[in-house]
């Protein structure tokens, strides 16, 4: 089908890997309950634009490159991993405050500390996240080659329909993570130690995404 090899094990390993928690999902999460469904889908938005460079990317070598340097590779390992650590750090700061006030009648708010009020900074935060992703380009690359037909005429054809596939997947999948983000929000609004909680568990997850970058 279009130079695509098994495209049904494809589309179960996608949902497969889609499912697994990473950084991505998570800051979609934690910043619709934050500021609610719009921004959500903006930082989304960041996402499907961040895994569609890493996809073309992959699709014209770059992988090989990182692989055929790695001073460039550790460059953008280390650069992804300093700023997941520095996004965790600031929603520890962000946890403490809300514990500090958590009896002040001011509205609990999830990673405040690390989304200013401008529309388009969820967007530029989770597009960062995803391009410095180094693992991630290796595994578009190692992943999408398994089912492209070498021999098909027109193998852009064949990555663009498994990147499509895959931003499909990653779409219903933040669908639901934003949805999901907007009750938490109901619950932060009602239960301020609940919003310092969860604000520490989500920087713990953070700073974990980074040690584990930075130490693969």
């Amino acid at each position: 089908m279009l130079g695509i090899t098994d495209i049904w094990t494809y589309v179960l390993g996608t949902v497969a890997i889609v499912l697994l928690p990473g950084p991505n999902s998570l800051f979609v999460l934690a910043t619709a309950a934050r500021r609610g469904v719009a921004t959500g889908y903006r930082a989304a938005s960041g996402v499907f634009v961040g895994d569609a460079v890493l996809m073309v990317l992959s699709a014209a070598g770059v992988a090989s490159l990182l692989q055929a340097y790695p001073p460039l590779y550790l460059v953008i390992k280390y650069a992804g991993a300093a700023y997941l650590g520095w996004l965790g750090l600031a929603m520890l700061r962000g946890a403490w405050r809300r514990w500090r006030d958590r009896n002040d009648p001011a509205t609990p708010r999830l990673i405040d500390e690390v989304e200013p009020a401008g529309p388009q900074e969820p967007f530029r935060r989770a597009l960062v996240i995803s391009l410095l992703n180094p693992k991630a380009i290796l595994f578009f690359v190692s992943f999408f080659i398994q089912f492209v037909d070498p021999g098909y005429a027109w193998p852009a054809l064949s990555f663009l329909l498994l990147g499509l596939i895959a931003q499909v997947a990653s779409a219903l999948y933040l669908t639901a993570l934003i949805f999901t983000g907007t009750f938490l929000a109901a619950q932060f609004r009602q239960r301020r130690r609940l919003a310092a909680s969860g604000t520490t568990a989500v920087a713990v997850l953070f700073l974990g995404f980074s040690l584990k970058l930075a130490a693969g």
